[in-house]
């Protein structure tokens, strides 16, 4: 898999990618999610592509303080090839290059497969409770 930082021209594989993986929720816009993540920190949105198709997406983030990631996806064809170990281990460098002393990761607590995976590559579920608010709303 060749991993590259995202550009325009993804943008509809990378919907439908998130689509079938189950990431979007009616409340999310993901067109808005991809315009907002290219304002800040574009250079770690990333693809994966495998023979030219591409397969897996990552949205990361630093804050200074906590790094994050978001819509960390691989094609449900191509899942469990280690695909998604490459791509959060690159997130992981970049982040770590960028002075980011812990990624935090949210996964919806019923994705007990995805949580797992997390498991494997060394993350624990944190003691807190993840708490929201909509300031602006997509719908």
């Amino acid at each position: 898999m060749q991993i590259r930082e995202f550009s325009e021209a993804d943008r509809q594989a990378v919907i439908t990618l998130w689509q079938d993986c189950g990431l979007t929720r009616p409340w999310n816009d993901p067109n808005k999610d991809i315009d907002r993540k290219l304002t800040v920190q574009p250079e770690l949105f990333l693809v994966g592509e495998l023979e030219g198709r591409l397969i897996a997406s990552a949205m990361a983030g630093f804050d200074g303080h906590r790094g994050s990631i978001y819509y960390l996806a691989v094609d449900p064809r191509h899942q469990h090839k280690g695909y998604g170990l490459t791509l959060m281990a690159r997130v992981e460098k970049m982040l770590q290059a960028m002075g980011c002393p812990k990624l935090n990761v949210i996964v919806r607590s019923s994705n007990e497969e995805v949580s797992a995976f997390y498991g494997r590559l060394g993350y624990s579920t944190d003691d807190v409770v993840c708490i929201g608010k909509r300031l602006i709303p997509d719908v």
